[in-house]
Protein backbone atom coordinates (compact mmCIF):
# COMPACT_ATOMS: atom_id res chain seq x y z
CA UNK A 1 0.00 0.00 0.00
CA UNK A 2 2.94 2.30 -0.69
CA UNK A 3 0.93 4.26 -2.93
CA UNK A 4 -1.73 5.06 -0.54
CA UNK A 5 -1.10 8.55 0.55
CA UNK A 6 -1.59 10.51 3.60
CA UNK A 7 -4.05 12.34 1.84
CA UNK A 8 -5.79 8.95 0.70
CA UNK A 9 -6.18 8.10 4.32
CA UNK A 10 -7.26 11.55 5.02
CA UNK A 11 -10.12 10.90 2.54
CA UNK A 12 -10.84 7.60 3.84
CA UNK A 13 -11.46 9.01 7.60
CA UNK A 14 -13.63 12.16 6.36
CA UNK A 15 -15.30 9.69 4.38
CA UNK A 16 -15.90 7.77 7.90
CA UNK A 17 -16.99 11.18 9.65
CA UNK A 18 -19.21 11.73 6.78
CA UNK A 19 -20.91 7.90 7.53
CA UNK A 20 -21.20 9.19 11.28
CA UNK A 21 -22.48 12.34 10.21
CA UNK A 22 -25.66 10.65 8.44
CA UNK A 23 -26.22 8.09 11.56
CA UNK A 24 -25.91 11.17 14.07
CA UNK A 25 -29.48 12.27 12.18
CA UNK A 26 -31.03 8.90 13.01
CA UNK A 27 -29.83 9.34 16.90
CA UNK A 28 -31.20 12.96 16.96
CA UNK A 29 -34.54 11.89 15.27
CA UNK A 30 -34.63 8.95 17.96
CA UNK A 31 -34.11 11.36 21.03
CA UNK A 32 -31.17 9.61 22.09
CA UNK A 33 -33.84 7.49 23.76
CA UNK A 34 -31.54 3.91 23.62
CA UNK A 35 -27.75 3.29 23.73
CA UNK A 36 -26.08 2.57 20.58
CA UNK A 37 -22.78 1.74 20.32
CA UNK A 38 -22.38 2.37 15.97
CA UNK A 39 -21.53 5.70 15.56
CA UNK A 40 -18.68 5.64 18.75
CA UNK A 41 -17.04 2.88 16.53
CA UNK A 42 -17.46 4.95 13.25
CA UNK A 43 -15.62 7.36 14.12
CA UNK A 44 -12.91 5.38 16.15
CA UNK A 45 -12.41 3.97 12.89
CA UNK A 46 -12.10 7.48 11.45
CA UNK A 47 -10.15 8.39 14.31
CA UNK A 48 -7.69 5.35 13.14
CA UNK A 49 -7.13 6.28 9.95
CA UNK A 50 -7.14 10.07 10.60
CA UNK A 51 -3.75 9.01 13.11
CA UNK A 52 -2.47 7.25 10.31
CA UNK A 53 -2.46 9.75 7.77
CA UNK A 54 -1.17 12.69 10.45
CA UNK A 55 1.68 9.76 11.06
CA UNK A 56 2.03 8.78 7.24
CA UNK A 57 3.29 12.71 7.02
CA UNK A 58 4.98 13.29 10.08
CA UNK A 59 7.41 10.63 9.52
CA UNK A 60 7.70 11.58 5.98
CA UNK A 61 9.20 15.06 7.48
CA UNK A 62 10.31 14.12 10.38
CA UNK A 63 8.19 16.64 12.26
CA UNK A 64 4.71 17.33 13.76
CA UNK A 65 3.00 17.83 10.60
CA UNK A 66 1.41 21.66 10.87
CA UNK A 67 3.02 23.18 7.62
CA UNK A 68 0.51 24.36 5.94
CA UNK A 69 -3.49 25.23 5.90
CA UNK A 70 -3.75 21.69 5.36
CA UNK A 71 -1.71 20.26 8.02
CA UNK A 72 -3.27 22.54 10.51
CA UNK A 73 -6.51 22.30 9.92
CA UNK A 74 -6.08 17.77 9.95
CA UNK A 75 -3.98 18.27 13.54
CA UNK A 76 -6.95 20.76 14.87
CA UNK A 77 -9.69 17.71 13.64
CA UNK A 78 -7.40 14.95 15.15
CA UNK A 79 -7.18 16.79 18.25
CA UNK A 80 -11.24 17.04 18.88
CA UNK A 81 -11.83 13.32 16.94
CA UNK A 82 -9.41 12.18 19.91
CA UNK A 83 -10.80 13.95 22.61
CA UNK A 84 -14.32 13.09 21.64
CA UNK A 85 -13.55 9.53 21.91
CA UNK A 86 -12.27 10.17 25.13
CA UNK A 87 -14.85 12.37 26.48
CA UNK A 88 -17.45 9.42 24.99
CA UNK A 89 -15.99 7.16 27.29
CA UNK A 90 -17.80 8.64 30.37
CA UNK A 91 -21.11 7.95 31.76
CA UNK A 92 -23.69 9.77 30.21
CA UNK A 93 -21.85 10.82 27.28
CA UNK A 94 -21.81 8.51 24.49
CA UNK A 95 -23.77 10.66 22.30
CA UNK A 96 -21.10 13.20 22.27
CA UNK A 97 -19.89 11.86 18.53
CA UNK A 98 -23.43 12.65 17.18
CA UNK A 99 -22.65 16.21 17.87
CA UNK A 100 -18.97 16.38 16.63
CA UNK A 101 -19.24 14.39 13.46
CA UNK A 102 -20.90 17.27 11.56
CA UNK A 103 -18.06 19.53 12.37
CA UNK A 104 -15.44 16.73 11.55
CA UNK A 105 -17.28 16.20 8.33
CA UNK A 106 -17.81 19.54 7.61
CA UNK A 107 -14.56 20.92 7.99
CA UNK A 108 -12.58 17.91 6.96
CA UNK A 109 -14.12 18.29 3.22
CA UNK A 110 -12.72 22.04 3.33
CA UNK A 111 -9.30 20.66 4.38
CA UNK A 112 -9.39 18.54 1.16
CA UNK A 113 -9.06 21.61 -1.04
CA UNK A 114 -6.08 21.04 -3.20
CA UNK A 115 -4.88 24.90 -2.84
CA UNK A 116 -4.23 24.14 1.13
CA UNK A 117 -1.86 21.67 0.58
CA UNK A 118 1.22 23.20 -1.48
CA UNK A 119 3.96 21.28 -2.28
CA UNK A 120 6.71 21.43 0.41
CA UNK A 121 10.30 23.07 -0.20
CA UNK A 122 13.01 21.02 -0.52
CA UNK A 123 13.75 21.76 3.31
CA UNK A 124 10.76 22.30 5.12
CA UNK A 125 11.48 24.13 8.39
CA UNK A 126 9.28 23.38 11.03
CA UNK A 127 10.93 20.48 13.79
CA UNK A 128 12.14 22.88 16.14
CA UNK A 129 10.72 21.71 19.60
CA UNK A 130 9.15 25.17 20.31
CA UNK A 131 7.36 25.68 17.18
CA UNK A 132 5.81 22.09 18.05
CA UNK A 133 4.56 22.58 21.21
CA UNK A 134 3.04 25.96 19.80
CA UNK A 135 0.98 24.20 17.45
CA UNK A 136 0.31 21.07 19.79
CA UNK A 137 -1.20 23.25 22.21
CA UNK A 138 -2.67 25.73 20.03
CA UNK A 139 -4.76 22.75 17.80
CA UNK A 140 -5.39 21.19 21.39
CA UNK A 141 -7.00 24.16 22.72
CA UNK A 142 -9.35 24.54 19.56
CA UNK A 143 -10.46 20.82 19.66
CA UNK A 144 -11.40 21.65 23.88
CA UNK A 145 -13.33 24.60 21.97
CA UNK A 146 -14.69 22.35 19.69
CA UNK A 147 -15.97 19.68 22.18
CA UNK A 148 -17.09 23.10 24.38
CA UNK A 149 -19.41 23.99 21.47
CA UNK A 150 -20.45 20.56 21.25
CA UNK A 151 -21.28 20.09 25.11
CA UNK A 152 -22.86 23.74 24.96
CA UNK A 153 -25.38 22.55 21.77
CA UNK A 154 -26.19 19.49 23.84
CA UNK A 155 -27.03 21.60 26.90
CA UNK A 156 -29.40 24.47 24.80
CA UNK A 157 -31.03 21.39 23.42
CA UNK A 158 -32.03 19.55 26.65
CA UNK A 159 -32.91 23.12 28.06
CA UNK A 160 -35.37 23.47 24.94
CA UNK A 161 -37.06 20.25 25.28
CA UNK A 162 -37.32 20.71 29.33
CA UNK A 163 -38.63 24.39 28.71
CA UNK A 164 -41.71 22.88 26.48
CA UNK A 165 -41.90 20.02 29.09
CA UNK A 166 -40.95 17.14 25.69
CA UNK A 167 -41.09 13.49 26.49
CA UNK A 168 -37.93 13.18 24.93
CA UNK A 169 -36.27 15.25 27.83
CA UNK A 170 -37.70 12.87 30.48
CA UNK A 171 -36.40 9.86 28.42
CA UNK A 172 -33.30 11.33 26.81
CA UNK A 173 -29.79 9.97 27.63
CA UNK A 174 -28.29 12.91 27.17
CA UNK A 175 -26.44 13.96 30.56
CA UNK A 176 -28.39 16.51 32.83
CA UNK A 177 -28.20 19.94 32.15
CA UNK A 178 -26.17 20.66 35.30
CA UNK A 179 -23.90 18.48 34.03
CA UNK A 180 -23.23 19.81 30.47
CA UNK A 181 -22.68 23.16 32.23
CA UNK A 182 -20.20 22.17 34.23
CA UNK A 183 -18.41 20.28 31.77
CA UNK A 184 -18.72 23.28 29.11
CA UNK A 185 -16.97 25.24 31.38
CA UNK A 186 -14.30 22.93 32.31
CA UNK A 187 -13.76 22.71 28.56
CA UNK A 188 -13.47 26.23 27.93
CA UNK A 189 -10.87 26.96 30.77
CA UNK A 190 -8.72 23.68 29.36
CA UNK A 191 -8.75 25.31 25.81
CA UNK A 192 -8.18 28.76 27.14
CA UNK A 193 -5.24 27.33 29.47
CA UNK A 194 -3.54 25.79 26.13
CA UNK A 195 -4.46 28.61 23.97
CA UNK A 196 -2.40 30.92 26.38
CA UNK A 197 0.56 28.57 26.69
CA UNK A 198 0.42 28.31 23.01
CA UNK A 199 0.15 32.34 22.08
CA UNK A 200 2.97 32.94 24.71
CA UNK A 201 5.43 30.07 22.91
CA UNK A 202 4.43 31.64 19.59
CA UNK A 203 6.30 34.78 20.93
CA UNK A 204 9.66 33.00 21.33
CA UNK A 205 9.53 31.59 18.15
CA UNK A 206 11.83 33.17 14.96
CA UNK A 207 10.43 35.63 12.57
CA UNK A 208 11.49 38.51 10.20
CA UNK A 209 14.12 40.75 11.42
CA UNK A 210 11.99 44.16 13.05
CA UNK A 211 8.66 42.33 12.25
CA UNK A 212 6.54 42.81 15.52
CA UNK A 213 4.51 39.42 16.61
CA UNK A 214 1.02 41.44 17.19
CA UNK A 215 1.19 43.21 13.69
CA UNK A 216 0.77 39.26 11.77
CA UNK A 217 -2.93 39.27 11.09
CA UNK A 218 -3.27 35.41 12.49
CA UNK A 219 -1.42 36.80 15.93
CA UNK A 220 -4.32 39.69 16.37
CA UNK A 221 -6.95 36.98 15.37
CA UNK A 222 -5.89 34.63 18.03
CA UNK A 223 -5.80 37.65 20.57
CA UNK A 224 -9.28 38.57 19.88
CA UNK A 225 -10.60 35.13 20.18
CA UNK A 226 -8.17 35.07 23.57
CA UNK A 227 -10.19 37.97 24.79
CA UNK A 228 -13.34 36.27 23.30
CA UNK A 229 -12.91 33.61 25.69
CA UNK A 230 -11.46 35.27 28.44
CA UNK A 231 -14.85 37.16 28.44
CA UNK A 232 -17.05 34.31 28.48
CA UNK A 233 -15.15 32.48 31.28
CA UNK A 234 -14.77 36.19 33.39
CA UNK A 235 -18.67 37.25 33.12
CA UNK A 236 -19.75 33.47 33.81
CA UNK A 237 -17.21 32.82 36.87
CA UNK A 238 -17.24 36.36 38.67
CA UNK A 239 -20.26 37.80 36.83
CA UNK A 240 -23.24 35.33 37.10
CA UNK A 241 -24.07 35.41 33.49
CA UNK A 242 -27.25 33.12 32.88
CA UNK A 243 -25.80 29.30 31.68
CA UNK A 244 -27.93 29.33 28.67
CA UNK A 245 -26.16 32.93 27.60
CA UNK A 246 -22.87 31.46 28.09
CA UNK A 247 -23.21 28.00 26.03
CA UNK A 248 -24.82 30.28 23.18
CA UNK A 249 -21.64 32.36 23.42
CA UNK A 250 -19.51 29.32 23.48
CA UNK A 251 -21.03 28.07 20.27
CA UNK A 252 -20.84 31.41 18.29
CA UNK A 253 -17.23 31.52 19.23
CA UNK A 254 -16.13 28.33 17.84
CA UNK A 255 -18.60 29.17 14.73
CA UNK A 256 -16.30 32.68 14.52
CA UNK A 257 -12.83 29.92 15.25
CA UNK A 258 -13.90 27.85 12.17
CA UNK A 259 -15.34 30.52 9.82
CA UNK A 260 -12.24 33.00 10.48
CA UNK A 261 -9.57 29.96 10.99
CA UNK A 262 -8.64 29.62 7.34
CA UNK A 263 -8.72 33.05 6.10
CA UNK A 264 -6.32 34.24 8.91
CA UNK A 265 -3.61 31.38 8.24
CA UNK A 266 -4.05 32.22 4.59
CA UNK A 267 -3.18 35.45 5.19
CA UNK A 268 -0.15 35.09 8.28
CA UNK A 269 2.94 35.71 7.12
CA UNK A 270 4.92 34.16 10.42
CA UNK A 271 2.30 30.70 8.97
CA UNK A 272 4.06 30.86 5.84
CA UNK A 273 8.01 31.15 6.58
Amino acid sequence: MSWFTDRHFFLLAVVLYGLSTVYSVFLWRKGFRRDDHVNYFIILAGVALHTLAMTKRGLTFHSCPVNNLYEATTFLLWALGLACLVYSLLPRFKFLCAFTAPVLFTVGIFALMPSLDPPHGPKPDFSNWLRSLHAATILQSYGAFGLAAAAAGMFLMQQHDLKFHKLRAMLSLLPSIQRLELITLRLVLVGFVLFTIGLVTGEQLPRPEGKPYLSDPKVIWSALLWLVYLELIVARMFFGRSTRRFTIGVVIAFAFLLLTFGITNYYSGLHHQ
